[in-house]
């Protein structure tokens, strides 16, 4: 749909800008690559190899011929969110369009879950959307118009075992959400979270090869039998498919459109 309302109408996003947490790879730059697409200036945000970081950087600029950015801030820190969202606003005119994608993920019972790991997975899942929230959402509101997408998971609204840490951020996410659809809703500022199933990612790659050696399984068991089982379609979701939503909760069209928690999970919560 986005696809065929830029090529009737031209990028539907120009003059927008936008931060995407977690956008150096996988559904992070699946989305910052559809904004880019639909117009928007894009920061960039997360780990890796610099000359990667780069190079991706510079690719999304040129490609969509827009304004690409990068900020290195750790998510765990609520100093450097707000150093970020400041240098947005600075070198991109504004922030209209804030993704919070940025997540990690431990497994174990909850009798073994290392604390580390719990402090972690909050800070970095459900508290570096509260600091980038409350950063960017004075500005948006000056400008009556601001678009908050969270990346939570179809696990923001089931529960799995050995996910205690992921889950309960998860949840909180989808409740955060809301609450900003609220505080926003007289000033243009729509807050909507994505709740994806599984996505296809360098990161799953990894762990369908993983699970095959430890299970001593085939690929395709695996890809059905465990990481799809919960869902009805046996496919994965790709960054594409993320992107292409997000543009669209980005474009005046789902100006209407908040509060809301779009799985995009292959029917999976629908059981």
């Amino acid at each position: 749909m986005a696809a065929a309302t830029m090529a009737a109408s031209g990028p539907i996003l120009k003059g927008r800008s936008a931060i995407v947490t977690g956008s150096t790879s996988g559904i992070g730059l699946g989305i910052a690559r559809s904004l880019a697409a639909a117009g928007a200036n894009i920061m960039l945000n997360g780990f890796g190899d610099k000359a990667e970081i780069e190079k991706t950087r510079s690719s999304v600029g040129s490609e969509f011929n827009v304004k690409c950015i990068y900020s290195g801030a750790d998510m765990s820190k609520g100093e450097q969110i707000a150093d970020m969202v400041q240098t947005a606003e600075r070198d991109l005119g504004s922030v209209d369009i804030l993704v919070n994608n940025a997540g990690i993920q431990h497994v174990a019972p909850i009798e073994e879950f290392p604390l580390a790991k719990w402090d972690a997975i909050i800070a970095i899942n459900l508290s570096a959307a509260f600091h980038s929230i409350r950063a960017a959402i004075p500005g948006m509101k000056k400008r009556k118009f601001g678009r908050i997408i969270n990346v939570a998971s179809a696990h923001g609204l089931v529960a799995s075992p050995f996910k205690s840490a992921y889950v309960a951020a998860k949840h909180g996410i989808v409740g955060l959400t809301k609450v900003i659809a609220l505080e926003g809703a007289e000033d243009g500022i729509t807050s909507n979270a994505i709740c994806p199933g599984y996505v296809w990612t360098p990161l799953v790659e990894k762990q369908i090869d993983d699970q095959a050696k430890s299970h001593g399984i085939s690929r395709e068991q695996v890809i059905r039998d465990v990481l799809l089982a919960p869902q009805a379609m046996k496919r994965f979701a790709t960054s594409e498919e993320m992107g292409a939503l997000a543009v669209f909760l980005s474009s005046d069209a789902a100006a209407s459109l908040t509060g809301a928690s779009i799985p995009v999970d292959g029917g999976w919560t629908a059981h």
